[in-house]
């Protein structure tokens, strides 16, 4: 996909429509800590209790139709004004293989 290195765009700290420069940056992990040592974090202080909390009670699912992985990425395009130099996020990334600026 190409698009243009400047664009036109609302810019939320100045209120207006600026020149914006696009840039793309890596996605960033969601969280550095997993699922269970989240959970444990939540128990501390507290009886660590009974049960599998719903887990493994159904047996692993052997045939699953949509497997393996995506061919391409979510994009993170980030947008900096060119009046106030402060960058914005683009809230829903697009599925691109490649992105090309021009």
């Amino acid at each position: 996909m190409k698009l243009p290195k400047k664009i036109m765009r609302y810019c939320k700290f100045c209120k207006k429509h600026t020149e914006q420069k696009i840039a793309v940056t890596k996605k960033k992990a969601a969280s550095s800590l997993t699922y269970g040592s989240k959970v444990r974090a939540k128990r501390r202080g507290r009886a660590r209790g009974q049960g599998n909390l719903g887990r493994y009670s159904k047996p692993a699912i052997s045939k699953f139709k949509m497997t393996g992985k995506k061919s391409s990425k979510k994009t993170d395009l980030r947008y900096t004004c060119s009046v106030c130099s402060k960058t914005t996020v683009q809230p829903h990334g697009m599925r691109i293989k490649k992105l090309e600026f021009k």
